[in-house]
């Protein structure tokens, strides 16, 4: 590390070689999470970006995304992530190919971290599928971070074998670094399933690895272990010891996740080791850091160790008031609310409003143009003997127009309001009308097919039929399942629960789930920010309408194979950016200035309600991307 940032010093020519110096310098540094590693990153960022430098670009943010990950700033961490896959997008090279599937590895920690394991699986598979082709060696790595999804899921008998399947892909490379880790890996599982003898002797196996290796990520992993194993087998002050090791190379890292982690089983060992006041320090340094990084299971913990601990001492009152703190919390945090909208009956008052409006001010228009004829006419007659007097009336004429302009203006903003309070109207009496249909075909068609079905299975016991008779009772049954399961998809389509209960981020997220089940597209669904914004129903509803009818144009007409759609929420702006991204064959733009399909008519009308903006970016053989940004 030393040599390498002399090297560096060295060379201080801002040109390509300096970007690899600077490269080779974070792969080293990027185990030990050194907090000096930020500003050479955005340096080779810098010179990569005046040299047109791509594999310079390209590995920098990919540096990035890991930088902000292990130190917990999960967003900041999806921003570079996604900064680093538009340009590694269209490379082939085997060493962009490399760098992609670390990203999506890496991507996958993140998204685990919000606990979207399907996110998090998704990515895994890909970097597999890439490493397979261009680099086995880091098999290893995917195999122990899908046994590490599977142990968060709840099935540990999966998560054992790969991590199996993770150590043997480690031995064969001979990396005492990956061994090392996927044996840890293996740890962790074997601790949570209370095989403390057997995660021991892995620890005592591994020993001599960690120590050889001397960094500091490494340390963490084996410490907290270590420490955890002692807890388990109810070796206190040992546990102290090595998860107050583990914590000061967390210190060191500046890595707070890891840190708000670790904080909670040292103050539970610290109790149970009979030293309640080192445990309190250590509470209230977990609290702290929770809530000034928002690391929310971090502060459910504190509350609940600081109530057990004014518990021990007596003090109920105090005890209480952290009960009811972590109470709050866990409501806040599993609650959604709804909020009631406009009715129809308001909006079609507000259109005959506007209409009476109008017409006001069209007669007044009318009776501002006769007198004007009357103006002109008495100045033609005085023209010749007062020229002060026509000078007036050209000031006045001149001043009419104008206010007869500012009164056009006026009736055109009315007449727009109207046209959007009449889109607007039927749009709701739209998504009424799918709401009733939809109910009515479940609740209604569903039930009396569903009655059908039952009648039919109870029949077929007490009849006596040939066999060919039986085969065509049996597909008549078949045949009424599939009617009745496309019922449902079809009253699903029309009005998407999700939508009404859970809001507009889960609906598209299941919407990207739907169409990967039932298509041979392969939709995904990255959101930002939009867990922390509320959107009023009437607006999710044209957006989540928008996003479907422009998902359909994908799966109908672009042979495509991969679709995206993003979410990011402005809320400091109070403004939502919806893309819609697609890798098919793509088309010409200026085709929608002559098209006349409902599909498009339907967006466009839906955006004007919304009076967002949106931008089709799309060429033959290119794929197609939209954007919609609006205000909500």
């Amino acid at each position: 590390m030393d040599s390498l940032v002399r090297k560096i010093n060295q060379y201080q020519k801002r040109d390509t070689v300096r970007v690899k110096l600077i490269i080779d310098y974070a792969l080293n540094a990027a185990n030990d999470n050194t907090t000096k590693l930020l500003p050479y990153i955005n340096e080779a960022i810098s010179i990569s970006k005046e040299k047109k430098y791509l594999r310079g670009l390209q590995t920098a943010y990919v540096h990035l995304q890991i930088y902000y990950s292990d130190r917990g700033d999960i967003e900041k961490a999806r921003i570079y992530g996604d900064t680093a896959m538009r340009y590694l997008k269209n490379d082939t090279s085997k060493l962009a190919m490399t760098n992609l599937a670390w990203l999506h590895n890496n991507m996958a920690g993140d998204y685990a971290k919000l606990s979207d394991y399907q996110q998090a699986i998704n990515n895994l598979i890909k970097a597999a599928t890439i490493f397979e082709r261009y680099e086995p060696n880091s098999l290893a790595a995917t195999y122990g971070n899908i046994a590490l999804m599977y142990a968060y899921l709840m099935l540990p008998e999966q998560a054992m074998e790969y991590d199996k399947k993770a150590i043997a892909a480690a031995e064969k490379t001979g990396d005492i670094l990956n061994i090392t880790r996927r044996n840890l890996g293996h740890t962790s599982r074997l601790i949570d399933a209370k095989r403390y003898s057997e995660a021991e002797q892995v620890l005592d196996k591994v020993e001599s690895f960690v120590m050889k290796l001397d960094n500091s990520s490494t340390y963490i992993f084996f410490y907290q272990n270590k420490g955890l194993v002692s807890k388990g087998r109810n070796r206190y002050d040992e546990a102290v010891s090595y998860l107050k090791k583990a914590y000061d190379y967390t210190l060191k890292n500046d890595d707070k996740l890891t840190q708000t982690v670790i904080l909670n089983p040292l103050a539970e060992v610290l109790q149970k080791a009979g030293r309640p006041a080192e445990a309190k320090q250590y509470l209230d340094t977990l609290l702290a850091k929770s809530l000034t990084y928002r690391i929310r299971d971090g502060e459910l913990s504190a509350y609940r160790q600081l109530a057990d601990w004014y518990g021990q001492k007596k003090d109920y009152r105090t005890a209480n008031t952290f009960l009811l703190k972590r109470l709050s919390l866990s409501d806040s945090l599993s609650s959604e609310e709804t909020k009631e909208k406009i009715s129809m009956m308001e909006t079609r008052f507000k259109v005959r409003g506007k209409d009476s409006e109008i017409k006001i001010l069209q007669d007044e228009k009318k009776i501002q143009q006769l007198s004007l004829r009357q103006k002109s006419t008495l100045n033609y007659i005085l023209a010749g003997g007062a020229l002060a007097l026509i000078a007036f009336a050209l000031l006045s004429y001149r001043n009419y127009r104008h206010r007869q302009k500012l009164q056009q203006q006026r009736i055109t903003e009315l007449e727009t309001e109207k046209q959007l309070s009449a889109t607007e109207a039927v749009l709701k009496g739209e998504e009424q009308e799918r709401s009733r249909l939809a109910k009515d075909l479940h609740d209604g068609l569903g039930g009396m097919l569903s009655g059908i079905k039952l009648s039919l299975n109870n029949m077929k016991g007490n009849l006596i039929m040939t066999s060919e008779n039986a085969d065509a009772f049996e597909m008549s049954i078949g045949m009424l399942d599939n009617t009745i399961r496309e019922m449902r998809r079809v009253a699903h389509n029309m009005m998407p629960e999700m939508l009404v209960k859970y809001g507009l981020d889960t609906a598209l997220k299941e919407l990207c789930r739907e169409i990967s089940r039932s298509t041979g597209l392969q939709a995904n669904y990255q959101s930002l920010g939009m867990d922390k914004i509320s959107v009023e129903q009437s607006v999710a509803i044209a957006v989540y309408r928008i996003v479907q009818e422009l998902s359909g144009n994908a799966i109908k007409h672009s042979d495509a194979k991969n679709l995206l759609v993003q979410a990011h929420a402005l809320s400091d702006e109070k403004q939502l950016v919806v893309t819609v991204e697609d890798d098919g064959k793509g088309f010409d733009p200026k085709q929608l200035e002559t098209a006349t399909g409902m599909g498009w008519m339907n967006i466009r009308n839906r955006v004007d309600f919304l009076k967002g903006k949106l931008d089709i970016n799309s060429a033959p053989g290119t794929g197609t991307s939209v954007l919609l940004e609006i205000n909500y």
